[in-house]
Protein backbone atom coordinates (compact mmCIF):
# COMPACT_ATOMS: atom_id res chain seq x y z
CA UNK A 1 0.00 0.00 0.00
CA UNK A 2 2.81 2.79 0.60
CA UNK A 3 3.82 2.35 -2.94
CA UNK A 4 0.38 3.48 -3.66
CA UNK A 5 0.76 6.69 -1.33
CA UNK A 6 4.76 6.93 -2.93
CA UNK A 7 3.26 6.88 -6.23
CA UNK A 8 0.59 9.40 -4.95
CA UNK A 9 3.17 11.77 -3.94
CA UNK A 10 5.51 11.54 -6.37
CA UNK A 11 2.69 12.24 -8.86
CA UNK A 12 1.42 15.43 -7.34
CA UNK A 13 5.56 16.74 -7.44
CA UNK A 14 5.44 15.58 -10.24
CA UNK A 15 2.22 17.70 -11.07
CA UNK A 16 3.89 21.24 -9.50
CA UNK A 17 7.76 20.53 -11.37
CA UNK A 18 6.23 19.59 -15.02
CA UNK A 19 4.76 23.54 -15.72
CA UNK A 20 5.48 24.73 -19.21
CA UNK A 21 7.39 28.06 -19.35
CA UNK A 22 3.98 30.31 -19.70
CA UNK A 23 2.34 28.34 -17.09
CA UNK A 24 6.00 29.05 -14.70
CA UNK A 25 4.93 32.83 -16.16
CA UNK A 26 1.73 32.98 -14.77
CA UNK A 27 2.53 31.34 -11.28
CA UNK A 28 4.89 33.72 -11.32
CA UNK A 29 2.61 36.84 -12.17
CA UNK A 30 -0.19 35.49 -9.78
CA UNK A 31 2.67 34.92 -6.95
CA UNK A 32 3.82 37.83 -7.27
CA UNK A 33 7.24 39.10 -6.23
CA UNK A 34 6.91 36.79 -3.18
CA UNK A 35 10.29 34.28 -2.78
CA UNK A 36 9.48 30.78 -1.84
CA UNK A 37 12.12 29.11 0.37
CA UNK A 38 13.18 25.96 -0.97
CA UNK A 39 11.83 23.14 1.26
CA UNK A 40 14.01 20.09 2.46
CA UNK A 41 13.26 16.88 3.62
CA UNK A 42 14.42 17.62 6.89
CA UNK A 43 12.58 20.82 6.95
CA UNK A 44 8.98 18.80 6.51
CA UNK A 45 10.69 16.41 9.34
CA UNK A 46 11.22 19.85 11.59
CA UNK A 47 7.91 20.49 10.72
CA UNK A 48 6.21 17.12 11.47
CA UNK A 49 7.89 17.05 14.86
CA UNK A 50 7.37 20.17 15.76
CA UNK A 51 3.68 20.43 15.37
CA UNK A 52 3.19 16.50 17.13
CA UNK A 53 5.38 18.44 20.14
CA UNK A 54 2.89 21.12 20.31
CA UNK A 55 0.18 18.88 20.40
CA UNK A 56 1.78 16.45 22.82
CA UNK A 57 2.11 19.69 24.42
CA UNK A 58 -1.55 20.23 24.69
CA UNK A 59 -2.53 16.73 24.77
CA UNK A 60 -1.04 16.64 28.58
CA UNK A 61 1.75 14.32 27.21
CA UNK A 62 0.27 12.65 24.27
CA UNK A 63 -1.02 13.13 20.33
CA UNK A 64 -4.70 12.96 21.02
CA UNK A 65 -6.44 11.39 17.76
CA UNK A 66 -9.93 9.51 17.64
CA UNK A 67 -10.91 7.03 15.10
CA UNK A 68 -14.35 5.55 15.02
CA UNK A 69 -14.10 3.15 17.79
CA UNK A 70 -12.28 5.61 20.37
CA UNK A 71 -10.05 7.61 21.58
CA UNK A 72 -6.50 7.62 20.91
CA UNK A 73 -3.56 8.64 22.93
CA UNK A 74 -0.18 8.43 20.56
CA UNK A 75 3.22 9.04 21.41
CA UNK A 76 5.66 9.36 18.50
CA UNK A 77 7.62 6.43 17.06
CA UNK A 78 9.16 7.42 14.29
CA UNK A 79 8.91 9.80 11.04
CA UNK A 80 9.34 7.67 7.56
CA UNK A 81 11.89 9.88 6.05
CA UNK A 82 11.40 7.93 3.28
CA UNK A 83 8.60 9.32 2.08
CA UNK A 84 8.49 12.82 3.20
CA UNK A 85 7.66 14.80 0.15
CA UNK A 86 7.26 18.36 -1.21
CA UNK A 87 4.32 18.81 -2.96
CA UNK A 88 4.29 22.24 -4.58
CA UNK A 89 4.70 25.39 -3.21
CA UNK A 90 3.88 25.61 0.66
CA UNK A 91 2.78 22.06 0.84
CA UNK A 92 3.95 18.94 1.98
CA UNK A 93 3.37 15.38 3.06
CA UNK A 94 4.79 13.04 5.95
CA UNK A 95 3.78 9.58 7.40
CA UNK A 96 4.38 8.82 10.82
CA UNK A 97 4.48 5.95 13.66
CA UNK A 98 2.28 6.71 16.78
CA UNK A 99 1.95 4.33 19.41
CA UNK A 100 -1.02 4.26 21.66
CA UNK A 101 -0.94 3.64 25.59
CA UNK A 102 -3.13 0.24 24.34
CA UNK A 103 0.17 -0.75 22.25
CA UNK A 104 -1.29 -0.39 18.68
CA UNK A 105 1.11 1.19 16.47
CA UNK A 106 -0.91 3.60 14.09
CA UNK A 107 0.73 4.36 10.55
CA UNK A 108 -0.50 8.22 9.71
CA UNK A 109 -0.56 10.27 6.96
CA UNK A 110 -0.05 14.15 7.33
CA UNK A 111 -0.26 17.06 4.87
CA UNK A 112 1.15 20.53 6.18
CA UNK A 113 1.29 23.49 4.67
CA UNK A 114 3.81 26.71 5.09
CA UNK A 115 7.61 27.40 4.69
CA UNK A 116 10.80 26.01 6.56
CA UNK A 117 10.59 26.88 10.67
CA UNK A 118 6.57 27.82 10.17
CA UNK A 119 4.55 24.70 8.93
CA UNK A 120 0.89 23.71 10.15
CA UNK A 121 -0.40 20.18 9.85
CA UNK A 122 -3.67 20.94 8.14
CA UNK A 123 -5.32 17.28 7.00
CA UNK A 124 -4.55 13.83 9.45
CA UNK A 125 -5.90 10.94 8.41
CA UNK A 126 -5.38 6.96 10.03
CA UNK A 127 -3.89 5.11 6.74
CA UNK A 128 -2.64 1.61 8.72
CA UNK A 129 -3.01 -0.29 12.56
CA UNK A 130 -0.14 -2.41 12.92
CA UNK A 131 0.56 -2.26 9.65
CA UNK A 132 -2.60 -3.13 8.01
CA UNK A 133 -4.23 -0.26 6.19
CA UNK A 134 -7.52 0.99 6.47
CA UNK A 135 -6.88 2.54 2.78
CA UNK A 136 -4.59 2.93 -0.29
CA UNK A 137 -4.72 5.75 -2.92
CA UNK A 138 -6.30 5.03 -6.41
CA UNK A 139 -6.23 6.91 -9.34
CA UNK A 140 -9.53 8.53 -11.04
CA UNK A 141 -9.78 8.28 -15.13
CA UNK A 142 -9.03 12.49 -14.69
CA UNK A 143 -5.82 11.66 -13.22
CA UNK A 144 -6.47 12.90 -9.49
CA UNK A 145 -6.09 10.90 -6.86
CA UNK A 146 -8.45 9.51 -3.85
CA UNK A 147 -8.28 7.44 -1.23
CA UNK A 148 -9.94 3.72 -1.63
CA UNK A 149 -11.31 2.18 1.84
CA UNK A 150 -9.13 -1.55 2.20
CA UNK A 151 -11.56 -4.28 3.17
CA UNK A 152 -9.07 -7.36 2.97
CA UNK A 153 -5.47 -6.89 3.24
CA UNK A 154 -4.17 -10.48 3.00
CA UNK A 155 -1.75 -9.75 0.25
CA UNK A 156 0.12 -6.77 1.94
CA UNK A 157 0.97 -8.95 5.07
CA UNK A 158 2.14 -11.73 3.71
CA UNK A 159 0.35 -14.74 5.48
CA UNK A 160 0.85 -13.68 9.11
CA UNK A 161 -2.25 -15.13 10.87
CA UNK A 162 -4.07 -12.61 13.70
CA UNK A 163 -6.60 -13.11 16.63
CA UNK A 164 -5.93 -16.70 16.81
CA UNK A 165 -4.35 -20.35 15.29
CA UNK A 166 -5.54 -23.52 16.41
CA UNK A 167 -2.81 -26.46 15.96
CA UNK A 168 -1.27 -29.42 16.43
CA UNK A 169 2.30 -29.51 16.65
CA UNK A 170 4.67 -32.97 16.54
CA UNK A 171 8.09 -32.64 18.08
CA UNK A 172 10.27 -35.18 16.62
CA UNK A 173 13.76 -36.57 17.48
CA UNK A 174 15.63 -39.61 15.91
CA UNK A 175 18.40 -40.63 17.96
CA UNK A 176 21.89 -40.95 16.97
CA UNK A 177 24.30 -44.03 17.07
CA UNK A 178 24.93 -44.27 21.13
CA UNK A 179 28.43 -46.05 21.84
CA UNK A 180 27.80 -45.50 25.89
CA UNK A 181 26.04 -43.80 27.97
CA UNK A 182 24.17 -40.59 27.32
CA UNK A 183 21.53 -37.62 28.00
CA UNK A 184 19.84 -35.66 26.15
CA UNK A 185 17.22 -32.41 27.33
CA UNK A 186 14.32 -31.45 25.44
CA UNK A 187 12.25 -28.33 25.36
CA UNK A 188 8.77 -29.21 27.12
CA UNK A 189 6.49 -25.90 25.52
CA UNK A 190 4.24 -24.39 28.38
CA UNK A 191 1.08 -22.80 28.26
CA UNK A 192 1.01 -18.95 29.67
CA UNK A 193 -1.26 -15.77 28.34
CA UNK A 194 -0.86 -16.34 24.72
CA UNK A 195 -0.56 -19.94 24.39
CA UNK A 196 -2.53 -23.06 25.78
CA UNK A 197 -0.47 -26.18 25.28
CA UNK A 198 -1.68 -29.78 26.22
CA UNK A 199 0.57 -32.71 25.81
CA UNK A 200 -1.27 -35.09 23.75
CA UNK A 201 1.70 -37.95 22.91
CA UNK A 202 4.85 -38.79 24.87
CA UNK A 203 6.52 -41.67 22.90
CA UNK A 204 10.11 -42.16 24.68
CA UNK A 205 12.43 -44.95 24.40
CA UNK A 206 13.04 -44.82 28.11
CA UNK A 207 11.49 -43.03 31.54
CA UNK A 208 11.86 -39.52 31.68
CA UNK A 209 12.24 -36.83 33.84
CA UNK A 210 10.82 -32.92 33.65
CA UNK A 211 12.87 -30.82 34.71
CA UNK A 212 11.94 -27.19 36.14
CA UNK A 213 14.39 -24.49 34.59
CA UNK A 214 14.30 -22.01 37.55
CA UNK A 215 15.51 -18.35 36.35
CA UNK A 216 12.95 -18.61 33.61
CA UNK A 217 10.78 -21.26 34.19
CA UNK A 218 11.59 -23.46 31.49
CA UNK A 219 10.25 -26.81 31.70
CA UNK A 220 12.19 -29.38 30.22
CA UNK A 221 12.15 -33.01 29.14
CA UNK A 222 15.39 -34.97 30.20
CA UNK A 223 16.35 -38.66 29.69
CA UNK A 224 19.50 -41.08 30.25
CA UNK A 225 20.30 -43.46 26.97
CA UNK A 226 22.34 -45.96 26.08
CA UNK A 227 23.23 -47.81 23.15
CA UNK A 228 20.69 -50.29 23.06
CA UNK A 229 18.32 -46.61 22.08
CA UNK A 230 20.38 -46.04 18.94
CA UNK A 231 18.41 -44.84 16.29
CA UNK A 232 14.98 -44.62 18.18
CA UNK A 233 12.60 -41.99 17.94
CA UNK A 234 11.54 -39.71 20.96
CA UNK A 235 8.09 -37.92 19.69
CA UNK A 236 5.91 -35.33 21.74
CA UNK A 237 2.89 -34.21 20.39
CA UNK A 238 0.77 -30.78 21.55
CA UNK A 239 -2.59 -29.57 20.99
CA UNK A 240 -2.14 -25.73 20.57
CA UNK A 241 -4.47 -22.58 20.79
CA UNK A 242 -2.10 -19.67 20.30
CA UNK A 243 -3.16 -15.72 20.48
CA UNK A 244 -1.73 -12.70 18.81
CA UNK A 245 1.14 -11.62 20.79
CA UNK A 246 0.97 -7.66 21.37
CA UNK A 247 2.22 -5.22 24.27
CA UNK A 248 1.15 -6.45 27.61
CA UNK A 249 2.03 -5.80 31.66
CA UNK A 250 3.93 -8.35 33.70
CA UNK A 251 4.19 -8.23 37.73
CA UNK A 252 7.92 -9.09 37.98
CA UNK A 253 10.63 -6.63 37.60
CA UNK A 254 12.47 -6.05 34.26
CA UNK A 255 16.15 -4.73 35.62
CA UNK A 256 17.30 -8.77 35.10
CA UNK A 257 16.97 -8.48 31.80
CA UNK A 258 19.20 -5.71 31.50
CA UNK A 259 22.33 -8.37 32.52
CA UNK A 260 25.09 -9.67 29.99
CA UNK A 261 24.72 -13.29 29.35
CA UNK A 262 27.47 -15.33 28.14
CA UNK A 263 26.92 -14.78 24.27
CA UNK A 264 25.11 -11.19 24.94
CA UNK A 265 27.76 -8.36 25.98
CA UNK A 266 26.11 -5.38 27.53
CA UNK A 267 28.32 -2.21 27.20
CA UNK A 268 31.62 -1.59 25.65
CA UNK A 269 31.67 -1.58 21.96
CA UNK A 270 27.68 -1.96 22.31
CA UNK A 271 27.00 1.24 24.11
CA UNK A 272 28.95 2.99 21.76
CA UNK A 273 26.86 1.55 19.07
CA UNK A 274 24.04 1.80 20.42
CA UNK A 275 24.58 5.92 21.41
CA UNK A 276 25.29 6.46 18.20
CA UNK A 277 22.55 4.75 16.52
CA UNK A 278 19.73 6.75 19.32
CA UNK A 279 21.35 9.98 19.13
CA UNK A 280 19.17 12.77 19.55
CA UNK A 281 16.03 10.09 20.29
CA UNK A 282 17.47 9.50 23.85
CA UNK A 283 15.68 12.89 25.10
CA UNK A 284 12.60 11.46 23.29
CA UNK A 285 10.98 8.53 24.60
CA UNK A 286 12.03 4.47 25.50
CA UNK A 287 10.15 3.84 22.34
CA UNK A 288 11.61 5.62 19.96
CA UNK A 289 15.03 4.60 21.16
CA UNK A 290 13.91 0.65 20.93
CA UNK A 291 12.68 1.65 17.58
CA UNK A 292 15.92 3.14 16.47
CA UNK A 293 17.46 -0.11 17.46
CA UNK A 294 15.39 -1.90 15.71
CA UNK A 295 15.63 -0.07 12.36
CA UNK A 296 19.42 -0.52 12.93
CA UNK A 297 19.28 -4.01 12.71
CA UNK A 298 16.71 -3.92 10.36
CA UNK A 299 18.83 -1.51 8.17
CA UNK A 300 22.02 -3.15 8.50
CA UNK A 301 21.90 -7.02 8.75
CA UNK A 302 21.27 -9.52 6.25
CA UNK A 303 19.62 -12.48 6.48
CA UNK A 304 22.02 -14.97 5.04
CA UNK A 305 22.66 -18.50 6.61
CA UNK A 306 26.27 -18.54 6.73
CA UNK A 307 29.37 -18.61 8.46
CA UNK A 308 28.89 -18.86 12.40
CA UNK A 309 25.06 -18.64 12.10
CA UNK A 310 22.68 -19.76 14.83
CA UNK A 311 24.88 -19.89 17.78
CA UNK A 312 22.93 -16.28 18.68
CA UNK A 313 26.74 -14.37 19.24
CA UNK A 314 25.83 -10.58 19.31
CA UNK A 315 29.93 -10.22 18.45
CA UNK A 316 30.01 -11.92 15.86
CA UNK A 317 26.70 -10.47 14.61
CA UNK A 318 28.28 -6.99 14.87
CA UNK A 319 31.02 -7.89 13.11
CA UNK A 320 29.46 -9.88 10.06
CA UNK A 321 25.91 -8.19 9.86
CA UNK A 322 24.96 -11.43 9.04
CA UNK A 323 23.02 -14.49 10.12
CA UNK A 324 19.62 -15.72 11.02
CA UNK A 325 17.06 -14.66 13.32
CA UNK A 326 19.45 -15.30 16.34
CA UNK A 327 21.87 -13.23 15.19
CA UNK A 328 19.26 -10.42 14.53
CA UNK A 329 17.81 -10.61 18.03
CA UNK A 330 20.91 -10.94 19.93
CA UNK A 331 22.58 -7.93 18.40
CA UNK A 332 19.05 -5.90 18.97
CA UNK A 333 18.93 -7.18 22.43
CA UNK A 334 23.19 -6.16 23.29
CA UNK A 335 21.88 -2.57 21.77
CA UNK A 336 19.13 -2.25 23.86
CA UNK A 337 20.36 -3.56 27.32
CA UNK A 338 23.66 -1.51 26.85
CA UNK A 339 21.26 1.68 26.22
CA UNK A 340 19.30 0.65 29.67
CA UNK A 341 16.27 -0.82 27.63
CA UNK A 342 15.28 -4.48 28.91
CA UNK A 343 14.87 -7.00 26.51
CA UNK A 344 15.17 -11.17 26.52
CA UNK A 345 14.88 -13.14 24.07
CA UNK A 346 12.65 -16.38 23.30
CA UNK A 347 12.57 -19.57 20.52
CA UNK A 348 10.06 -21.65 19.30
CA UNK A 349 8.19 -22.28 15.77
CA UNK A 350 6.78 -20.20 13.36
CA UNK A 351 4.03 -22.45 12.06
CA UNK A 352 3.44 -21.39 7.89
CA UNK A 353 0.41 -19.71 6.91
CA UNK A 354 -0.03 -20.82 3.46
CA UNK A 355 -1.22 -24.45 4.17
CA UNK A 356 -2.82 -26.06 7.24
CA UNK A 357 -0.44 -28.98 7.48
CA UNK A 358 3.20 -30.60 6.78
CA UNK A 359 6.99 -29.74 8.21
CA UNK A 360 7.86 -27.15 9.40
CA UNK A 361 11.69 -25.34 8.76
CA UNK A 362 13.64 -25.56 11.89
CA UNK A 363 12.98 -22.74 14.78
CA UNK A 364 12.48 -19.57 14.85
CA UNK A 365 13.34 -17.15 17.71
CA UNK A 366 12.61 -13.77 18.61
CA UNK A 367 12.84 -10.40 21.21
CA UNK A 368 11.06 -8.51 23.55
CA UNK A 369 11.98 -4.77 24.98
CA UNK A 370 10.34 -3.28 27.80
CA UNK A 371 8.82 0.77 27.63
CA UNK A 372 6.41 2.32 28.90
CA UNK A 373 5.50 -0.07 31.59
CA UNK A 374 5.05 -2.81 28.76
CA UNK A 375 7.12 -5.79 27.41
CA UNK A 376 6.76 -5.01 22.94
CA UNK A 377 6.88 -8.04 20.85
CA UNK A 378 9.20 -7.99 18.34
CA UNK A 379 10.74 -10.11 15.22
CA UNK A 380 13.18 -8.10 13.32
CA UNK A 381 14.28 -11.30 11.10
CA UNK A 382 10.85 -11.40 9.51
CA UNK A 383 10.49 -7.30 9.59
CA UNK A 384 13.93 -7.08 7.42
CA UNK A 385 12.42 -10.11 4.92
CA UNK A 386 9.33 -8.49 4.29
CA UNK A 387 9.74 -4.87 4.77
CA UNK A 388 5.47 -4.38 4.64
CA UNK A 389 5.57 -6.14 7.93
CA UNK A 390 8.09 -4.02 9.81
CA UNK A 391 5.41 -1.50 11.57
CA UNK A 392 3.68 -5.01 12.51
CA UNK A 393 6.20 -7.16 13.87
CA UNK A 394 7.41 -4.21 16.26
CA UNK A 395 4.97 -4.44 18.96
CA UNK A 396 3.53 -7.54 17.85
CA UNK A 397 3.81 -11.08 17.35
CA UNK A 398 1.45 -13.05 15.20
CA UNK A 399 -0.83 -16.55 15.94
CA UNK A 400 1.09 -18.95 14.25
CA UNK A 401 3.60 -19.43 16.57
CA UNK A 402 4.17 -21.98 18.85
CA UNK A 403 6.97 -20.90 21.77
CA UNK A 404 9.37 -23.41 23.77
CA UNK A 405 11.62 -21.47 26.08
CA UNK A 406 12.43 -18.03 27.31
CA UNK A 407 16.27 -16.89 27.88
CA UNK A 408 19.71 -17.66 27.82
CA UNK A 409 22.10 -19.69 29.50
CA UNK A 410 19.62 -22.05 31.42
CA UNK A 411 20.85 -23.89 33.92
CA UNK A 412 19.66 -26.64 34.96
CA UNK A 413 19.58 -29.90 37.15
CA UNK A 414 20.80 -32.36 36.34
CA UNK A 415 22.55 -30.03 33.05
CA UNK A 416 25.09 -30.66 30.56
CA UNK A 417 29.04 -31.38 31.22
CA UNK A 418 29.18 -28.34 28.77
CA UNK A 419 27.47 -25.54 30.97
CA UNK A 420 24.49 -23.37 30.97
CA UNK A 421 22.45 -24.32 27.40
CA UNK A 422 22.92 -21.08 25.16
CA UNK A 423 19.40 -21.53 24.14
CA UNK A 424 17.02 -24.09 23.65
CA UNK A 425 14.99 -25.31 20.52
CA UNK A 426 16.68 -28.44 19.15
CA UNK A 427 17.90 -30.98 21.96
CA UNK A 428 20.55 -30.37 23.85
CA UNK A 429 22.23 -34.04 23.76
CA UNK A 430 26.17 -35.26 25.14
CA UNK A 431 27.12 -39.14 24.81
CA UNK A 432 29.60 -39.36 27.16
CA UNK A 433 31.32 -36.26 27.96
CA UNK A 434 31.08 -35.31 23.87
CA UNK A 435 27.97 -32.99 22.06
CA UNK A 436 25.87 -34.80 19.99
CA UNK A 437 23.22 -33.59 17.35
CA UNK A 438 19.96 -35.77 16.86
CA UNK A 439 18.03 -35.19 14.13
CA UNK A 440 15.30 -33.15 14.60
CA UNK A 441 11.90 -32.62 12.52
CA UNK A 442 9.18 -30.61 13.40
CA UNK A 443 5.16 -30.93 11.24
CA UNK A 444 2.02 -29.57 12.20
CA UNK A 445 -1.83 -29.92 11.34
CA UNK A 446 -4.06 -26.96 11.27
CA UNK A 447 -7.18 -26.96 13.36
CA UNK A 448 -10.43 -25.49 11.45
CA UNK A 449 -11.04 -21.45 11.48
CA UNK A 450 -7.48 -19.81 11.02
CA UNK A 451 -7.43 -16.65 10.18
CA UNK A 452 -5.17 -14.72 7.73
CA UNK A 453 -4.61 -11.25 7.08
Amino acid sequence: MKDFRLIYVLMLALISACNTNTKQKEKEKMLGSKNIPKVVTADIEAGIKANIAKKVEEGGGYFNMSNDEKDLRLQLVRVHTEYLSNLGPNRHFACVDLADVSGDVYDVDFFLDGDPGNMSVTETTLHKLNGKPFYTWKQRKDKTWYRLPVQNATSDLLGVIEGEDSFEFNYEVTLPEINESAKIWIPVPQSDRFQTVQMKALEAPVEHQILKEKKYGNTVLYMQLSPEHSGRKVQLIYNVERQEKEPYEENSSPTVYLDANILLPVGDRFKILADSIIGSKGSESTIMEARALYDYVIDNMRYIKAGKYGTGDAVYACDALTGNCTEFHSLFISLARSAGIPARFAVGAAIPSERDDGGIDGYHCWAEFYAEGKWWPVDISEANKYTALATYYFGRHPANRIEFTKGRDLQLEPGPNSGPINFLAYPVMEIGNNPAFPKTFFSFQRKSGKQTL
